[in-house]
């Protein structure tokens, strides 16, 4: 009976090690993706919103990797959408997609969100974000606690707009120091938004000790920098998605 016993003891303390660590696995494999819940470029009447491509193309890639992806947005449920073009295939891929089509139609408010739960926070971007994302200490509190417990930040094209304001528990921003990408003062200028934003993005990155990284109006740049991920532009999305899976996997 005593080694019956024993035989017992070591299954059952072996499955509860096992569901433990899948457990912490799973943990550990979700991501979360920040999209703003703002709707108008300041008062113009034109609309805006997180731009598709921005959440589809990282989201395929890391998606396809085995990850699975949350949605938070500064006030949670419905997120406006800008860059509604089912022509590219992965937004197609994206919004077919009948589970992630639902989580983007619901999004988490922060409140909701328990950053223990995420290896990585990623920022979308469009228009929306420059009146919604950089004044928001509830998502600016979740992405450092991230950053902090050896996670990863990424964002892309006007997604920064949510780094700007984030401060470290050492008083520091982010972005101090650190090599980092965004939209650019030209690609403001050649999108006409120029004086409608609240502030340029660059200029703002730069104020706050960014090391700014550019290439040509809408060309694809991606700069990592210490579990910092950012792209430049629409035409980056794809590839900050790729570079920040290499950089969760070569961890």
């Amino acid at each position: 009976m005593k080694t019956i016993y024993l035989i017992l003891s070591t299954i059952l303390l072996f499955s509860c090690g096992t569901k433990q660590s899948n457990k912490t696995e799973n943990m550990k494999k979700k991501i979360l993706f920040v999209v703003t819940s703002h709707a108008e470029k300041g008062t113009t009447g034109e609309p805006t919103g997180f731009y598709l491509s921005e959440v589809s193309h990282p989201w395929y890639t890391l998606y396809n990797a085995g990850y699975e992806i949350d949605f938070v947005s500064p006030k949670g449920g419905e997120a406006p959408i800008d860059g509604f073009n089912l022509k590219d295939s992965i937004n197609s891929i994206f919004w077919k997609n009948e589970i992630y089509r639902t989580k983007i139609a619901n999004t988490l408010k922060p409140s909701e969100i328990d950053p223990a739960n995420y290896i990585a926070i990623h920022y979308a971007g469009g228009h929306g974000t420059m009146w919604d994302f950089p004044d928001n200490k509830e998502i600016a509190s979740i992405a450092s606690s991230i950053y902090e417990k050896n996670g990863f930040v990424s964002a892309v094209c006007h997604g920064p707009a949510g780094l700007v304001n984030i401060k470290l528990s050492d008083g520091s921003y982010l972005v101090d120091g650190k090599k980092v990408n965004a939209f650019t003062n030209e690609e403001e200028i050649a999108a006409k938004a120029n004086e409608i934003v609240p502030f340029l993005l660059e200029d703002k990155l730069i104020e706050r000790g960014a090391i700014f990284e550019k290439s040509g109006v809408w060309e694809s740049h991606v700069v990592a920098d210490q579990r910092l991920i950012t792209g430049q532009n629409p035409a980056s999305a794809l590839e900050v998605g790729k570079t920040l899976l290499r950089e969760i996997e070569n961890q």
